[in-house]
């Protein structure tokens, strides 16, 4: 069992962490590190994956919704609209991240889950991160997303199961690299985290039906609320600060947590 103070602690990272380009996983284990607190468990797990996925699809509402409309019409015979296409595109893009979770999921969550792992994924996908801003195309000159582009996204984010990596970080790295705009790559980045961010949570959800372990529902609701309201003020801010500041800030900041994150290690 877990007290309110990591409820609310761990809760409140995983808002923060979930759709910033700088790794949940390597923010979530350094509090167990220095205060001493026990895993979480999988319910905890569950309801803040349905915290953040909740603020994903509030925040996204309108389009998901003209996406879901657009698809609709299109499998009815309709024209094909961006809209269509993108649902088709999610999906497909989809499919490398779920196929490395389920062949690769218990390995990457015996054996990589360390902090010379977490250090190391988290200064190098940092650094790459910088080098996509550097490279990345001018706002509104962005490439226009299509499937190949989708696809190759898409395997990038397959990486995000190695914790550090980051799968907001890796997914906008691989858009930006690959010529869209900063806004574009953060946009397919979050809606790609929807079927991703149900699916985990819908295995962790599994797995705890399975154990059978008694619940704290109070606990879980205070978890699944902190993340949803912390995660939408996160996607919010992110996207209305990301054309004027940039990814710098947070290239910079994974650097330094890397070091820490070594130091930890050494000690």
């Amino acid at each position: 069992m877990i007290d309110i103070c990591q409820v609310l602690l761990l809760a409140l990272v995983q808002g923060l962490t979930e759709f910033l380009p700088i790794s949940s996983s390597a923010h979530l284990v350094i509090p167990p590190l220095l205060l001493g607190w026990p895993d979480q468990g999988l319910a905890f797990d569950v309801a803040v994956h349905v915290g953040t996925l909740s603020a994903v699809i509030l925040y996204y509402r309108r389009d998901l919704l003209d996406m879901l409309v657009a698809w609709q019409s299109s499998l009815r015979g309709g024209p094909a609209s961006d809209d269509s296409r993108l649902v088709w595109y999610l999906c497909l893009a989809t499919i490398p991240a779920g196929i490395v979770g389920i062949t690769a999921g218990d390995y990457i969550e015996t054996n990589l889950r360390n902090l010379p792992v977490i250090a190391t994924t988290t200064l190098v996908f940092g650094l790459l991160l910088g080098v996509a801003q550097r490279l990345g195309a001018a706002a509104g000159e962005g490439r226009r997303l299509d499937l190949p582009l989708a696809l190759a996204i898409g395997l990038a984010q397959a990486m995000a199961p190695v914790p550090g990596v980051s799968r907001s970080g890796v997914t906008i790295t691989a858009g930006l690299l690959l010529g869209m705009d900063r806004q574009g790559a953060a946009r397919f980045s979050f809606l790609l985290s929807i079927p991703i961010i149900a699916s985990a949570g819908l295995l962790k959800l599994y797995d705890l039906v399975a154990a059978g372990n008694a619940v704290d529902w109070s606990s879980l609701l205070i978890g699944a609320l902190v993340s949803a309201v912390t995660a939408y003020l996160c996607i919010a801010l992110f996207l209305r600060l990301l054309d004027r500041v940039g990814l710098m800030p947070f290239v910079y900041y994974r650097i330094a947590l890397a070091l820490v994150l070594y130091a930890l290690w050494l000690v």
